[in-house]
């Protein structure tokens, strides 16, 4: 009986092995984009911080980029508590769950059964009462995959939740950026915040000045309302820049999934925060290659390769085993004699001959699937390189801008000095002075908001490059 079992198992396993598959040869698209990604305008080999070594910047860690203590924090934080990137976590169990259910359908399931029956029936004109017994081991409608069909969709469903880990990476990789952007412009507002404090405090010893230049009978009404406009306009932004510092933090709160101590209080600021690439020229876009999003839409489209071996082998015979051994007797104490050995070998084989088109249909669909998936896929490299391009170029151009900002308010610190000076003196009215404080006041906090946009930039940039998915 043993060696029955064992010798079906064996036959049917070796089966399997000698099964072939219908599906086409893979072969990775060409991308549609240049071979080299732009080089910054003007920046030569791009700039260099010592903080990053010139790798590939998908193996650099966020903890590796983002150096401040406080803001590491916080994206650990985010990654162990953020429910979105949790329920992507969930998702490529399901889909792994999905994998093993079908890559199951590649082996014969076993199973076992025992019964017992009693039974009193009427039989040769009388009644009677009778027992059976019975014990098998046997396999049910196990296919045999000849032509490949069981083995593609197993294809398709594994390269489904190679997609599915990738989406995950890349939701990490959205987090991590997502949460150095939401640092950043906490700590920018906070800057604006005691930009416009500063400013404020200036603008109350400016008008108290004028007051009592007023009361001395120095100064007219109309400079009075003018120092008193400047004042409620900066009062205006105490309130805005206060209540955008709340809102960056409840932000921070809902990534970070957890409560949170405000990360900015340590005095950290916008301004130590270099992030600057190490990239060298030329370099090639395969490099895109890496980014999960991209990775993602090629597991898809070789699942759709996939699915077209299993659309092709439904147009040729399926074969099925049914089979089982095992012992029946009358008696309990008898089961197991050796004669009382029962088996059942019933091999099925099913050919289409008509289906009213359903078969070429499921082809049909299958291979558009595939079409549809490259589209996807090439798209998601144009994408890729967009964003990349675009970060390198504003790479240049922001540096440029944040220098020349950096110059206006220096300009602006000293036509505000001269032209307080002059006004106590009397030469120029207090219309140039008010002048020079909302320039001043202007110039410092475009100066912030470019450092912003600058550092923001390189966020993007390193999420772009596929950077950031570890520690």
């Amino acid at each position: 009986m043993q060696r029955i079992v064992q010798s079906l198992t064996v036959g049917l396993v070796a089966c399997t092995v000698w099964g072939c598959t219908l599906a086409p040869q893979y072969t990775r698209p060409e991308m549609p984009v240049p071979a080299e990604l732009p080089v910054a305008s003007g920046l030569g080999t791009n700039q260099v911080s010592t903080k990053v070594p010139q790798q590939d910047v998908s193996q650099i860690g966020w903890a590796s980029f983002y150096t401040d203590p406080a803001l590491q924090r916080v994206i650990a934080t985010a990654l162990a508590n953020n429910r979105d990137l949790r329920e992507a976590a969930l998702n490529v169990e399901t889909f792994q769950a999905q994998y093993r259910i079908q890559r199951s359908e590649l082996f014969p399931n076993i199973g076992a059964d025992g019964s017992w029956t009693r039974q009193r029936a009427f039989s040769g004109g009388a009644y009677g009462t009778g027992e059976m017994y019975a014990l098998g081991v046997g396999v049910t409608a196990y296919e045999l995959d000849f032509f490949g069909r069981v083995r593609s969709l197993k294809e398709d469903v594994l390269e489904q939740y190679l997609a599915q880990a990738e989406v995950h990476r890349a939701a990490a990789i959205s987090l991590v950026a997502e949460t150095a952007r939401a640092y950043l412009s906490l700590l920018a507002d906070r800057e604006l915040l005691a930009i416009s404090e500063d400013t404020f405090g200036n603008e109350q010893e400016s008008y108290g000045l004028v007051q009592q230049r007023f009361d001395g009978g120095i100064a007219n009404s109309l400079e009075l309302a003018q120092a008193r406009t400047m004042l409620e306009r900066v009062r205006g932004s105490l309130a805005q820049y206060q209540l955008q510092r709340e809102q960056d933090m409840n932000y921070l709160i809902l990534l970070a999934g957890s409560t949170l101590a405000d990360p900015s209080a340590g005095g950290q600021q916008l301004e130590n925060h270099d992030l600057t690439l190490a990239l060298p020229a030329n370099l090639p876009a395969t490099v895109l290659l890496q980014r999960p999003d991209i990775q993602a839409a090629e597991h898809q489209l070789k699942a759709a390769n996939a699915s077209v071996g299993a659309a092709r082998a439904a147009f040729f015979p399926s074969i099925r085993l049914t089979g089982n051994a095992g012992y029946m007797a009358p008696d309990f104490d008898d089961l197991f004699d050796s004669s009382t050995g029962v088996w059942l070998f019933s091999p099925s084989i099913n050919l289409p001959i008509f289906t009213g088109g359903r078969l070429r249909a499921q082809l049909d669909v299958a291979e558009l699937r595939k079409e549809a998936s490259i589209v996807r896929y090439e798209r998601a490299i144009q994408n890729a390189f967009r964003e990349v391009a675009d970060a390198l170029a504003a790479q240049k151009w922001l540096a440029e801008q944040v220098a020349a900002q950096k110059a206006y308010v220096e300009a602006s610190q000293q036509y505000y000095d001269l032209a307080v000076a002059r006004y106590m003196e009397g030469i120029d009215s207090f219309l140039t002075q008010l002048d020079a404080q909302r320039s001043l006041f202007e110039a410092r906090q475009s100066y912030v908001l470019l450092r912003l946009a600058q550092q923001n930039n390189q966020v993007n940039l390193f999420k772009a490059l596929g950077g950031g998915w570890k520690e």
